[in-house]
């Protein structure tokens, strides 16, 4: 009932103040000023009698909390150091680990052992791995060892060894009992020298110096490699072969080549290019034994062992010998090997004489194909002079590659400015030549009366009236030649520039007054100028072209070709002569009552050949040439030659002088190019 109820809470309550305990394990609270009056032993009868009535009142009433007494009374016994009957207590209490971990602590480990083995197996672990730190600390390891070993905790003596930086030993115990781990032991250990310098590096090799001697070459070898000394090449050298001459010896072919693959670039690193040549030879590694030998420039040794063990990379060691030789600018060595690659090499390095001095020993083609190179390179640097003597020196080939340089060659002589008088005669002969070699061998080509051939024939032609008209202008006598010659080049506006060519014809055409034609040519020279500012020919008035060869439809100049001051005197004239009652705006005509410059009779149809002195056309009294279709006016012809005689004449009695030799002598073989 209810007061059974409130008996038992009274128990309760009563027993754990009892078990409560405040000083030195009493089982309750006690009063301090009582127990200080009590002698020592009196106390601990006060205490002991205490946890006697908690036994007994528990054993009355509380049976289940007769374990918390025990063990109460266990850790109040082992703090009065009494360990025996402490023991007893723990194992009553069911806490036999509680006995073990007394005994540990006082370092008992016979007790703490029989403890462990009597009550709680698994604390026997926690017993010997106490005992064995404690024989660390006591620098007893052959015990410490063999405790851990007991207790299956190698691990632990090798982290003991490790701390002790007694690494033989803890790599050691790691080899036998834990192989796993090995390698990361290896590695902290190698990190661990490396932070020590020589010192350490001293270890590295007494380790690898003791793997060896015992037989375990793989892992002696691993040592060997990780030796790092940089400032001793020669320590290295002897580590790197000590790894290879080990591998090679004992671990087969598959290892030995892993190892040469780490030895043979470490060798070569160091200069030793003939050692690492040996050792790749040693394991038929033919490619690295070519590689070391060609990093170390033996291209003898390399070509000789391409050579006779592996033909197959006789071309790999010509190719890296090439490739060598260009990067070291060895171009005369290079010629012997490879002449095309040294040409390319003259090439990049602009070296333009010595490429084609090269290039000329090896065959027409070859030569050719650089001196467009160098053709090419002239002109987009502006000096197409000297690509059209180049073509004139070695030659045009009529190859349908190089068209668009000699087109270009063209436009760029008929294009620029200052080519309008005797000096520039030996650049437009120069240009003469060029075409008309070009032509000849065009006519032996498969190209032969193409279109491109035509074009060519009509640039030759045209070539050859500019040259003509330099050389009449350097002679008096020549004036209306040199004019004729301007006239007809109208003819090809459609190639050359539409607005130079009609000031060039009208400007000769008022020096030798024939100013009908100067006023009819200059006023189309302004509208050309006119047309470039717009942009457009669409304005442009033919009505005085009619019924003549110079063409209507032609090219609009990109620029102007005739400055700006030149331009406003054309005007001037222009507008002075047009207000002059006398000029008749009508081109002369001749006997064809055709337009006297034009080929082509208007009546009839009929073209007339071109004349080679003036480009007029020749009608009668001609005089004809070898070359078929090749004509000239005997009367202009006759001219030209009584000209030229006079000259070369004056240059011999030393009149002219010099002008007279380059002009005359340069004229007369010139001019029958065509003929």
């Amino acid at each position: 009932g209810p007061s059974a109820t409130c008996q038992q809470g009274s128990l309760h309550g009563l027993f754990g103040a009892l078990i409560q305990p405040r000083v030195c394990g009493a089982p309750f609270p006690i009063c301090w000023s009582q127990v200080m009056l009590f002698p020592s032993c009196h106390f601990l009868y006060f205490i002991c009698s205490m946890f006697d009535f908690a036994f007994e009142l528990a054993r009355l009433s509380l049976k289940q909390k007769l374990p918390e007494i025990h063990f109460k009374y266990g850790s109040f016994l082992e703090d009065e150091g009494k360990f025996e009957e402490a023991e007893v207590e723990f194992v009553k209490a069911g806490k036999p680990k509680e006995a073990v971990l007394m005994y540990a602590h006082a370092q008992n480990w016979a007790a703490a052992q029989r403890v462990a083995e009597a009550h709680d197996p698994d604390s026997v672990l926690i017993v010997l791995v106490g005992q064995a730190d404690a024989a660390f600390k006591q620098k007893e390891f052959s015990k410490a060892e063999a405790l851990l070993l007991r207790a299956q905790r190698l691990d632990l003596a090798v982290k003991h060894y490790k701390e002790a930086g007694m690494w033989a030993d803890a790599l050691r115990v790691c080899k036998e009992y834990l192989p796993g781990d090995l390698e990361a032991l290896q590695e902290a250990y190698e990190r661990e020298a490396a932070k020590k310098g020589p010192r350490g590096i001293e270890g590295i090799l007494e380790q690898a110096r003791e793997w060896e001697q015992a037989g375990e070459y793989s892992r002696a070898v691993d040592c060997y490699l990780k030796v790092r000394d940089p400032g001793n090449n020669t320590r290295m050298e002897k580590c790197w072969m000590k790894a290879a001459e080990l591998s090679i010896k004992f671990l087969g072919q598959p290892r030995s080549i892993e190892v040469m693959r780490t030895v043979g670039p470490q060798l070569v690193s160091i200069g030793k290019f003939n050692v690492a040549a040996e050792l790749y030879l040693n394991l038929d590694m033919i490619k690295e034994a070519i590689d070391a030998f060609m990093e170390g420039e033996e291209w003898n040794k390399a070509k000789r062992v391409a050579k006779e063990l592996d033909p197959r990379y006789e071309e790999y060691v010509d190719q890296h010998y090439k490739e060598y030789l260009k990067d070291q600018g060895k171009v005369d060595s290079l010629v012997g090997v490879d002449v095309m690659a040294a040409l390319d090499m003259y090439v990049e390095r602009e070296q333009w004489e010595k490429c084609l001095e090269t290039a000329a020993k090896q065959n027409y083609k070859v030569l050719h194909k650089y001196v467009a190179l160098y053709a090419t390179h002239l002109i987009q640097e502006g000096s197409w002079d000297k690509a059209v003597a180049l073509y004139v020196q070695h030659g045009t080939p009529a190859n349908s590659q190089n068209f668009n340089i000699y087109k270009r060659l063209f436009v760029e002589m008929v294009n620029v400015a200052g080519m309008n008088n005797a000096e520039a005669y030996s650049s437009w002969a120069d240009l003469r030549d060029l075409l008309f070699n070009l032509c000849e061998n065009l006519v032996k080509s498969s190209d032969a009366n193409t279109p491109a051939h035509e074009e060519f024939e009509t640039m030759l032609l045209v070539s050859h009236y500019y040259a003509t008209r330099a050389a009449a202008q350097s002679i008096k006598q020549l004036d209306t030649v040199a004019a004729k010659l301007s006239i007809s080049l109208l003819r090809h506006t459609d190639i050359i520039p539409a607005d130079k060519a009609f000031y060039e014809a009208g400007t000769a055409a008022k020096e030798v007054g024939w100013e009908n034609m100067a006023f009819i040519f200059l006023n189309r020279f302004l509208d050309l100028t006119d047309a470039i500012e717009e942009g457009s020919l669409y304005a442009l008035d033919h009505s005085d072209f009619q019924y003549t060869d110079i063409p209507y439809e032609v090219p609009l100049p990109a620029k102007q070709h005739v400055a700006e001051e030149q331009r406003e005197e054309i005007r001037d004239w222009v507008l002075t002569m047009s207000m002059d009652q006398r000029l008749e705006q009508v081109l002369p005509r001749d006997e064809r009552d055709t337009y006297e410059a034009s080929l082509v009779a208007v009546s009839t149809g009929v073209r007339s050949l071109p004349c080679l002195i003036t480009g007029y056309p020749v009608l009668r009294n001609k005089v004809e040439f070898k070359r078929p279709g090749k004509q000239a006016n005997k009367e202009s012809w006759n001219k030209f030659l009584m000209a030229v005689k006079v000259r070369m004449g004056q240059g011999r009695d030393g009149q002219s002088g010099k002008g007279a030799e380059s002009n005359g002598a340069g004229l007369v073989p010139g001019l029958p190019v065509l003929a």
